[in-house]
């Protein structure tokens, strides 16, 4: 089955001199740098990857973003050409490199490797490190370009020992840079390093390899380190993409309840679609324009209605400009600085059966006055809501 994003092609092989197939995409655009069809890999009778189909278009950063142990680390190894495919093809530049009986080794297919804690030689300088395998005539000058670009110019002749743990990554991203691969693969490059460093170095490397016009593969469990990096998000789960996309759509417009709860905070709430329009405890919605339609004979349908807690807005609860506005109670509240967390206690009128409803609870973000536990607002929802099939109980789920 094919997942959003995914372009689907029509390949044969043709040989080559050097006696590897060749995959011909007759539709495939001439952009694609990296296309997986049908890519599968077990480990004895554990099943990893499943029939994987992704295509990386060239010069961008693709994030692999899925729960520790779903395959991401096996599909960067395959890549590199360190495990073979049980079945299913990979190519480069449209060109075969593995279709599971005669993979292209991996020192020929000009792939670059970043893993998770650098990897640098202990007893090399930085530039050394970068230098490593490099023609010796081109090496100063690669050296000290590739210093300039990642931002640590001048400290070609340090030990790796004495940078820190971001500087030593830059230097582990360097070196994969340093003879021109046509991909990067980066594994989780920033998991042990503390939060605020993670930021400013995800920013650095993303401008790096944009600069230097590298196709790249990152694979990640982190949300924010996928969104803010990459130009295509593929939700990986259960050996297979579930969804690839766009940073905004995958977020705002999730493809089900699952990656809804994967990619961040999300409030999962039962109600039901007319047309454009959402209907929730919450409220009456518009529908995002790429909702596909429910409803059916004009009649209402059970949808899963998802609101991220920053469109829910807060006022004083005797504040009654919006007729449309639910009362919440105020459980607890995480203030982060830049904004606060707020969990909010809502309890519809009655439900269908005209039993008393439930009390659901929600999530709210906020950067304005933060209501104290045990306090009243109003909550009102702004923009349109993404709807999904009705799986799943009310209440936040937090990504």
């Amino acid at each position: 089955m094919t997942h959003p994003g995914i372009t689907r092609s029509v390949a044969h092989s043709i040989a080559q001199p050097d006696g590897h197939p060749k995959l011909d995409f007759a539709a495939a655009p001439p952009a694609v740098a990296v296309a997986l069809r049908g890519v599968r890999k077990a480990y004895g009778a554990h099943p990893v990857l499943a029939g994987l189909d992704l295509d990386v278009a060239a010069g961008t950063i693709t994030a692999v973003l899925g729960a520790s142990g779903c395959g991401k680390t096996t599909l960067l190894r395959l890549l590199a050409g360190f495990e073979t495919t049980d079945a299913g093809t990979i190519a480069l530049h449209g060109r075969t490199v593995d279709d599971g009986h005669r993979p292209l080794a991996p020192e020929h297919r000009r792939i670059g490797y970043v893993p998770q804690e650098g990897g640098l030689f202990p007893h090399l300088s930085v530039a050394a490190n970068i230098g490593f395998g490099l023609p010796r005539a081109a090496r100063r000058h690669r050296v000290a370009e590739l210093l300039e670009l990642v931002g640590l110019p001048g400290l070609g002749d340090r030990p790796p020992h004495k940078l820190s743990g971001g500087q030593q990554q830059r230097v582990a991203l360097a070196r994969a840079l340093a003879p021109a691969p046509q991909l990067v693969l980066l594994d989780e490059p920033f998991s042990a390093l503390d939060a605020g460093l993670r930021a400013q170095l995800r920013t650095d490397v993303a401008s790096a390899l944009h600069r230097s016009g590298t196709t790249a593969v990152l694979v990640t469990h982190d949300q924010d380190e996928a969104l803010s990096m990459a130009e295509l998000v593929a939700v990986l789960r259960d050996g297979r993409i579930v969804q690839a996309a766009d940073p905004a759509t995958l977020y705002q417009q999730p493809v089900d309840a699952e990656v809804a709860r994967f990619v961040g905070d999300a409030n999962l709430l039962a109600g039901h679609v007319l047309g454009r329009t959402a209907r929730s405890p919450l409220g009456e919605h518009p529908l995002r324009s790429d909702t596909p339609r429910f409803d059916a004979l004009d009649l209402p349908a059970a949808a899963l209605i998802v609101v991220r807690p920053e469109q829910l807005q807060l006022r004083p609860a005797a504040s009654r400009d919006h007729v449309e506005a639910v009362t919440g109670r105020v459980l607890r509240r995480e203030y982060h600085g830049h904004d606060a967390t707020i969990t909010l206690a809502i309890t519809p009128t009655v439900r269908t059966d005209g039993n008393p409803a439930e009390e659901i609870h929600v999530l709210a973000r906020s950067t304005g006055s933060y209501p104290s536990p045990g306090g009243f607002v109003t909550i009102t929802v702004a923009g349109p809501v993404a709807a999904l099939p009705p799986t799943g109980l009310n209440g936040t789920v937090h990504g």
